[in-house]
């Protein structure tokens, strides 16, 4: 069984390798958990999945290869031996008898229950309507009936009434094939870490005061400062006009970039840098700041992403005076030669779908001036693109 486990998770493309199966191994052989199937699951995810997005599929193939194997609640550690399990008999009841049992009492009830009976009965138990056992009314144990029962080593489901059960799938919203949302984000931001003790020493440096202790021979506690991403951030969004079908995406990676990053900096432009950018889309006329304090304010260990979807005419990259809003007196591709001479680790982030942009020639000629670092705004394209930053 535990080679179609592996199997089954290859298949469904978790990068799973022998080295991760075996260690599974002997973590079962060494007794690292219990006989509980719920620990097995825990210890099994621990050992096989290295990636946030994987999460889900884990659950899809660990419901399809155990199935029949129902999540129990944390606080019950009382075994069931396994000849208590052995399917008996079926039982059939009339539509009559199914609703003299149907208002047994909900989840908090059956749990109370059952703990009980964990404690109490002694022996295996076949029919009947109280303990835990096979083919009966009980709402604990298996091939029997009960409206709001707990199914315990049934090898599938017959009546679907169980309350909680493998196929929960709370990881769904992390698998990299559904729509990329703001949790999304934060899971592929993650990527983009290099942790840094900086500022007031407040934590406790456990092994520093261990060693300063048996040193001195006396207690000597040692502080150190929290470790911190220390990564720094500067992005560009552009905003107005095509980019107003994108809003969605862009507020979801800009809320994640907040919440991910400490050192975050950022600016807005509309279709092309420019000498000019801003803070507030609200005083853009009135209160923008010139681009060259900004690339003289960060310095280049700054990470630059710049978002937008690289559609306007080709004047507005190539020539002085091609702005659409004002005469600039320098070529878009001027500034953005400057900015990606300045910053070594820069991307662009392109919300429109990679396969449409060969269709306008502004996306071409903005992918060849960033040496071809543009990515699309999905999943794949943001592990890309932070791959690219952390060079």
């Amino acid at each position: 069984m535990f080679l179609t486990f592996f199997s089954e998770l290859r298949a469904a493309k978790v990068p799973v390798t022998l080295k991760e199966y075996l260690t599974l191994l002997e973590a079962l052989e060494l007794g690292v958990t219990g006989r509980r199937i719920e620990e097995f699951y825990y210890l099994s995810r621990a050992a096989l999945v290295k990636d946030e997005r994987h999460l889900d599929r884990f659950d899809q193939v660990f419901g399809h290869v155990f199935r029949g194997l129902d999540l129990m609640s944390e606080s019950l550690e009382a075994e069931i031996p396994e000849d208590w399990l052995q399917a008996m008999s079926k039982l059939y009841l009339s539509d009559e008898e199914k609703a003299r049992i149907e208002a047994l009492g909900g989840w908090d009830e059956i749990m109370e229950e059952l703990k009980k009976r964990l404690a109490e009965q002694k022996g295996r138990h076949a029919g009947g309507n109280k303990w835990i056992g096979t083919g009966g009314t009980s709402p604990y144990g298996a091939y029997g009936y009960n409206p709001a029962g707990i199914r315990i080593g049934q090898a599938e489901s017959r009546h679907r009434r169980a309350i909680k059960v493998w196929d929960k799938r709370e990881f769904k919203d992390l698998d990299d094939d559904v729509e990329i949302g703001t949790r999304n984000i934060k899971v592929a931001l993650r990527r983009l870490r290099q942790f840094a003790r900086t500022g007031a020493a407040e934590e406790l440096d456990l092994d520093g005061t261990i060693q300063g202790t048996a040193h001195k021979g006396y207690l000597d506690i040692r502080m150190r400062p929290e470790r911190r991403n220390a990564v720094k951030v500067l992005m560009f969004f552009d905003v107005g006009g095509s980019m107003d079908w994108h809003v969605k995406e862009a507020q979801e990676l800009f809320s994640a970039a907040r919440t991910e990053f400490k050192h975050l900096e950022y600016f807005y432009f509309h279709n092309c840098i420019y000498e000019g950018v801003w803070r507030d889309n609200s005083r853009r006329y009135t209160d923008k700041t010139p681009t060259w304090d900004v690339l003289h304010t960060y310095p280049a260990d700054y990470k630059v992403i710049i978002v937008s979807d690289a559609a306007m005419s080709p004047y507005e990259i190539s020539h002085p005076g091609g702005s659409v809003e004002h005469m600039n007196e320098e070529a878009g591709a001027v500034w953005l030669q400057r900015l990606t001479q300045i910053y070594e680790h820069c991307i662009w982030l392109n919300p429109v779908p990679e396969a449409h942009w060969n269709w306008t020639p502004s996306t071409r000629m903005l992918q060849r001036l960033m040496a071809d670092r543009m990515y699309p705004l999905t999943l794949d394209g943001l592990d890309r693109g932070i791959r690219e930053l952390m060079r």
